[in-house]
């Protein structure tokens, strides 16, 4: 039991510190840093939608409102049969370049997005959601990358918007998962892209899933076509804070779900002799981090066995009493929806590993999530200058 317990005390530790730790050392041993240029390859930028007639005019306004060359820049909707406003309000910018690709019938993100890319004349594609606002040099910060050759696929970085406005200071998670992101970054490559803004050379998206998650999915390709995904800190997307945040843990079981089933189908990537350290940072990153309930589950229950069944030790009673604690601040933080960070964080953290816990049962009694609704995010004008 006591050997359990520190052994899952330290898969917790490797999973969300470790792993970070590593990666530092070895960026300070090699950096392959992106050899980043100012081109203005061909590119096709898609955006998906699905009944997104409130949102859309705002997102295509923005999105003509992009520094870039005109020429060399391609505007597509990738309509997932949606049954709203939406397909008429987009032909209404027919006359400034902007087409309509409509699924034949509603199969999911992906499907929409494959019908695109179908039709799509960049050698550079760029995908973006409907919720997410852009930077007017934020195509030619991100298409830069791809100047390096080693390069497949490239993410933005996450912001989010106040109800004022304004960009909000980043939560811990998201300063932590961008923290993370730089890291791999600067030693091989991404494990996962930014899903409301990334990039990818259209030769990367020709093995398209429409079944699997298109950010996780299209990182994957590239590492299999040898090349790597790059985080580019100038590329921000900003979006808004979903206005029901209790519908944030369904998104949260959704994300999962989906990525242990694009992982699972793809094991091969574990192979170090063919992948290298790509092998370790996503068994570390991913793997890792959905074992991580397992772990908890395990520290605590051994935990209670060692204080009941073996002779005293102050060293178990008190990382039980700390476990308690922990658990009982989170549970506080869950129920009261408490915004002071001694609830929030632990609340986080809870409800985090309880959702892949909630996915992990989803995935082996065979349920799978293809298509969607988009999050209801509060609105804001202007929040990008």
């Amino acid at each position: 039991m006591e050997i359990l317990f520190w052994v899952a005390l330290f898969f917790i530790f490797y999973a969300y510190f470790g792993y970070p730790l590593a990666l530092f050392v070895l960026s300070l041993l090699g950096n392959r840093a992106v050899k980043k240029g100012v081109g203005s390859p061909a590119v096709s930028f898609i955006i998906t939608a699905f009944n997104e007639e409130s949102r859309i005019t705002s997102k295509i306004e923005n999105t003509l409102e992009l520094d870039y060359p005109s020429d060399k820049f391609e505007i597509i909707i990738a309509s997932d049969c949606s049954d709203d406003g939406t397909d008429e309000i987009v032909k209404c910018y027919e006359y400034r370049g902007v087409k309509l690709v409509r699924a034949p019938e509603r199969k999911g993100k992906e499907n929409a997005q494959k019908h695109a890319i179908e039709q799509a004349s960049g050698d550079i594609l760029v995908f973006s959601d409907v919720a997410t606002i852009l930077k007017k040099d934020a195509i030619a910060n991100i298409v830069g990358n791809f100047d390096d050759q080693t390069v497949g696929c490239v993410s933005s970085i996450d912001k989010f918007i106040d109800s004022d406005g304004k960009v909000s200071g980043e939560g811990a998670y998201v300063r932590y998962e961008m923290f993370l992101r730089r890291l791999e970054s600067r030693v091989n490559s991404l494990v996962g892209l930014s899903g409301s803004f990334f990039a990818a050379r259209k030769a990367v998206c020709s093995a398209w899933a429409t079944d699997l998650p298109s950010d996780f999915n299209t990182l994957l390709n590239s590492v299999k076509t040898g090349l790597r995904g790059v985080l580019d800190p100038d590329s921000a997307g900003y979006y808004n804070n979903i206005s029901d945040e209790t519908k944030e843990y369904g998104r949260k079981v959704r994300t999962v779900l989906r990525g242990i089933s694009t992982f699972m189908k793809n094991l091969g990537l574990l192979n170090p002799f063919r992948y290298r350290l790509f092998a370790w940072q996503i068994f570390s990153h991913k793997f890792c981090r959905w074992l991580v309930p397992f772990a908890m589950l395990l520290t605590l229950t051994t935990n209670l066995m060692i204080v009941c069944f073996l002779p005293f030790s102050e060293l178990y009673y008190v990382s039980l009493i700390l476990q308690t604690v922990f658990y009982a601040l989170a549970i506080t933080g869950i129920v009261f929806y408490s915004g002071k960070v001694y609830l929030k964080i632990p609340a986080f953290f809870v409800l985090v590993n309880i959702s892949i816990l909630n996915a992990w049962y989803l995935y082996f009694t065979g349920s799978s999530i293809v298509t969607w609704t988009p999050s209801d995010r509060t609105q804001h004008d202007n929040v990008v200058d």
